[in-house]
């Protein structure tokens, strides 16, 4: 797979696997845009990769404000004039990033709103920003990651199962929106990935949670032209964990 002077555009790309995404794109020669909430993450996740002769930008956003993705795409389009790749990484369950323990019933409206707003608003509004560059220059492919949570549901997390159930049906409406001007879109569903200590604790008939690597990969040959045919499939990378019986 070679992605030699290829664009991408990466949210959440300060920490976990979208920086590792960036990492490894720049490193094969891509040219990597950075987007995350925290600047200053997003700022020194960019120069790091400069320092080892990659070519990277780290912007701040907030994907709540679409004007700050709109910046985000102007400034990818201005700068290296074309977007080939766009890699929604953003995200997490509202229980945990907003530190809400409640039950869903009694889930605050704010924490609510703020876990649709992230988990799939955000989305929608990163690929409407993005794809009419694409549609004309005939050219690109979406990948937004999901979640097993999606498939599988959660009396745990409700809300989160609902965002990225609905990312399921975004990608399939892209895929739809963009095939007759070559631009795919997928998603890739994780189960639990060894981001965090606490995913370790998750069941998969595997056995043990996923390497970060494992799923990035997954995303890089859906991005590369080795997957030119796939288009508006979600990829459940598990170990088994939908099969059931866990």
């Amino acid at each position: 797979m070679s992605f030699e002077n290829q664009v991408a555009v990466i949210s959440g790309a300060a920490s976990g696997m979208g920086l590792l995404c960036a990492r490894l794109l720049a490193a094969d020669g891509a040219r990597v845009v950075l987007a995350d909430v925290d600047s200053g993450a997003v700022e020194a996740a960019a120069a790091e990769i400069r320092s080892g002769g990659g070519e990277a930008v780290g912007i701040p956003v907030d994907v709540r404000n679409y004007g700050q993705i709109e910046h985000v795409v102007d400034t990818a389009l201005a700068r290296y004039g074309a977007i080939d790749m766009l890699l929604n990484f953003a995200g997490g369950a509202e229980s945990r990033m907003r530190n809400c323990s409640a039950p869903f019933h009694e889930m605050p409206l704010e924490v609510i709103d703020w876990g649709l707003d992230v988990n799939l608003k955000g989305v929608v509004y990163f690929c409407r920003a993005v794809l009419g560059s694409m549609i004309r220059r005939k050219r690109g492919v979406i990948i937004t990651l999901g979640s097993v949570t999606g498939v599988e549901g959660s009396a745990g997390a409700v809300n989160y199962s609902a965002a990225k159930s609905g990312i399921i049906g975004l990608t399939k409406a892209l895929a739809l929106c963009g095939a007759p001007y070559n631009v795919r879109a997928c998603c890739v569903s994780p189960g639990p990935v060894l981001t965090r200590p606490g995913m370790a604790e998750m069941k998969t008939r595997l056995g043990r949670a996923a390497e970060p690597r494992e799923v990035v990969d997954l995303v890089l040959y859906l991005c590369s032209d080795k997957a030119a045919f796939i288009t508006g499939s979600n990829y459940l990378i598990d170990g088994g964990r939908t099969c059931g019986g866990i």
